[in-house]
């Protein structure tokens, strides 16, 4: 007989794969092929999108299905500083067709954030769910 931890592993993977079935579902959101889906909440002005190889300047909050909260910029002055290709192939994904002023909220499935690791408040195939405002394109 499976253990209750295995148990509720499963439960919580199917959970987030319902979250997303229904996210999908949802008016104003576009599915890219690869399962990421993104809502644009503000239109940039910029007329270019940051390559794998670029650095951003982002403000981003970084959620749960459930709504906890599990990073954020929110209350820093300053925004993030990230090169693209060292973050999650999620946010790799969403970042390269975003342009500067842009603001989206990117819906990323566990395959393309963590997948059955664990991280500090993420558990283990966690849908995460970014609200991303990418600020500056720095190359």
């Amino acid at each position: 007989m499976a253990n209750r931890k295995t148990i509720k592993e499963k439960v919580y993977r199917i959970d987030n794969e319902k979250y997303l079935q229904e996210k999908a579902l949802e008016e104003g959101v576009k599915v890219l092929d690869n399962g990421v889906i993104m809502k644009q909440l503000e239109i940039g002005y910029g007329e270019k999108c940051p390559t794998p190889g670029g650095i951003v300047y982002v403000h981003y909050t970084g959620r749960l299905i459930d709504g906890t909260v599990f990073d954020s910029t929110e209350g820093d002055q300053l925004p993030a500083l990230f090169m693209v290709r060292d973050l999650i192939m999620g946010w790799q994904i969403a970042l390269t067709r975003m342009h500067e002023g842009d603001r989206y909220e990117v819906t990323i499935p566990a395959k393309w954030a963590y997948g059955p690791k664990k991280m500090e408040g993420i558990p283990a195939w966690s849908t995460l769910i970014f609200d991303i405002k990418l600020v500056k394109i720095e190359r």
